[in-house]
């Protein structure tokens, strides 16, 4: 491993990092093989309890593990081989035994997550994408199968390629015999996927609401229930299930709009390790960062609150825009609840990408739980019909979160694997970060109508990643990495013993010590994601108008341009949760 510099001085920052390296040493502190959190629930437990558990194994268990919990009153609920591992329903006091048990690798809860969302005026986000100029081409993601693990999703006549539809898989893992989203989250996700804007595609309609891929084919994994409710085993199966049948199908996207809180290390939590069998198995991977970029909980000013399976390295990991109504993208900004990293743990930087996901327009079915409690978000038919009025639409719906920004990746990631099959998920993250615009005001401000409270937002690289999604610029990219540069997984940072904040690289990553990338692009000590070096402190690439007071430090972090980097700073309230947020899940 080795180290880049990024600042001789981080101030507040440095704090916060230092808040979330005591946590994991901590965490990597406990010889336990059973998670903290289970340590903290089992202390809770009356004799008489069960806990629901998600057992990892040393090697892929057999009859001869299920007996032992079988034997001692236990139930299994799901099998987990993507994780080599085993969902069960056990009396408290085994606890302790499993913990003993010299063939289980790791024991954590089987967590409760959500889906994850917050509201009307028109959104823009082909426009502000640019996924026009995909269409032009001919590219609308034809062939390609995008999983939507989500709450279901509904039949509507956008997700259809004349009278056949485009969910050509369906399959329930909440306990239902039903596959159908009854909840209204995977549908507006699927629908900013892939939906083709056939009921707003006549002569009678000013703009049609198309998905990013508009003829990509859709895998319909429902993990969660009518609330938005599920489980980590029910979205492992579901995952484990997406790979099973990912040639069948020619799964080459899997799009997880929801999460939960990070409890332990991207390498112990059987959420994240399933997303990673995933990215091996040939499937890019695309999670939202969570809706806790107001939450000061922890004194962070929303920083480290990315969620699982988001803190996971090799993920590609988004974070929403706000387009402010506008085509254009020289105004969006970024929302202040979408997630901040670096992930809780391991120091991940994260999110990777931002998209817009703010009042995305998209679909529903009328009677879906979001629709009912949220009435105000169904959009009126005047918003998108020559002669509509203030009646209800019964097809488009707007929500905002991280879990509308994550589909947009998807669906770009759609349309560049259609146009070049071969590529790997590495690849296909590698191009979406470098290509990501770079374009940022140094801070913005956004003030909440609601509580009157103002909130300060920081353009680095905890909060925007690698930059802004291009459509355009991702699909004219042709880059390739050498077979041997390895995965492009997200960096990590530590604080050196001088105080240093630093980038830990290692030598088998894409952006390791020695990699270049074409004719110009260097992948490595100097330059991790931009092109040519120009300036001592450059964040952000080649451009250095302020270099010399960037906060980032000596090397270039992520790309082109440094104009404004040297106001970043910690601001801002953060205390206070989006009153639009309707979710914990990423919407």
């Amino acid at each position: 491993m080795r180290d880049n510099p990024i600042s001789a001085s981080w101030g507040a920052r440095c704090l916060i990092l230092a808040v979330l390296l005591a946590s994991t040493v901590l965490c990597y502190g406990r010889p336990s093989k059973l998670s903290k959190d289970l340590h903290d629930r089992v202390g809770r437990a009356g004799p008489n309890d069960t806990v629901d558990i998600i057992v990892q194994y040393v090697n892929k268990p057999g009859n001869a593990h299920f007996a032992k919990i079988l034997n001692k009153g236990g139930a299994i609920k799901n099998h987990l081989d993507v994780i080599r591992g085993t969902a069960y329903t056990v009396p408290a006091s085994m606890l302790a035994d499993l913990e003993n048990d010299p063939e289980v690798a790791y024991v954590s809860p089987d967590r409760p997550l959500k889906g994850a969302t917050t509201t009307i005026t028109l959104d823009y986000h082909n426009t502000t994408l640019n996924s026009t100029y995909a269409w032009q081409l001919g590219y609308d993601g034809t062939g390609i199968g995008v999983a939507v693990i989500d709450s279901g999703i509904a039949s509507i006549s956008d997700l259809q390629k004349g009278s056949t539809s485009r969910v050509v898989y369906s399959q329930d893992f909440t306990g239902s015999s039903n596959a159908t989203d009854q909840y209204g989250h995977g549908t507006h996700v699927a629908g900013l996927v892939g939906g083709n804007g056939a009921n707003s595609s006549s002569s009678a309609n000013k703009i049609s609401f198309k998905g990013v891929a508009p003829n990509v084919n859709l895998i319909n994994l429902r993990v969660l229930d009518q609330n938005g409710q599920g489980s980590d085993s029910q979205v492992i199966a579901a995952i484990n299930q997406a790979i099973s049948i990912k040639s069948t199908y020619n799964i080459r996207v899997i799009n997880l709009s929801l999460g939960r809180q990070v409890y332990e290390s991207y390498t112990l939590d059987p959420l994240c390790q399933a997303v990673e069998q995933a990215w091996k198995a040939g499937i890019v991977v695309v999670v939202a960062a969570g809706n806790q970029g107001r939450n000061n909980s922890a004194g962070t000013n929303g920083y480290g609150t990315i969620a699982a399976p988001g803190n996971d390295p090799y993920v590609i990991t988004v974070g929403a825009m706000n387009t402010q109504s506008t085509p254009s993208p020289s105004d969006d900004l970024i929302t202040t609840y979408s997630s901040k990293g670096p992930s809780s743990y391991d120091l991940v930087v994260k999110p990777d990408i931002v998209a817009p996901g703010n009042q995305l327009i998209s679909l529903y079915t009328p009677g879906q739980t979001l629709s009912t409690q949220n009435p105000g978000s169904i959009v009126p038919t005047s918003l998108y019909q020559y002669n509509g009025n203030s009646t209800k639409s019964t097809t488009y719906f707007a929500l905002s979160g991280t879990s509308m920004a994550a589909p947009m990746v998807s669906g770009t990631a759609a349309l560049m694997l259609q146009m070049n099959p071969n590529l790997t998920p590495d690849q296909v993250k590698a191009r979406l970060m470098k290509s990501a615009s770079k374009t940022f005001p140094s801070t913005s401000t956004t003030t909440d109508p609601t509580t009157g409270i103002t909130y300060t937002s920081q353009y680095d690289i905890f909060t925007i990643g690698a930059g802004y999604l291009n459509v355009q610029a991702a699909m004219s990219n042709t880059d390739l990495a050498p077979a041997t540069a390895g995965v492009a997984a997200s960096p990590k940072v530590t604080v050196d013993a001088s105080g240093n904040v630093v980038l830990v690289n290692g030598s088998s990553v894409i952006w390791g010590s020695s990699v270049i990338w074409g004719s110009s692009v260097v992948w490595g000590s100097s330059v991790i994601w931009g092109s040519n070096v120009s300036g001592q402190s450059v964040i952000w690439g080649s451009s250095a108008t302020q270099a010399n007071s960037v906060i980032w430090g000596s090397s270039v972090i992520w790309g082109s341009t440094a104009s404004q980097a040297s106001s970043v700073a910690i601001t801002g309230d953060g205390s206070s949760g989006d009153p639009s947020v309707i979710l914990s899940s990423q919407n």
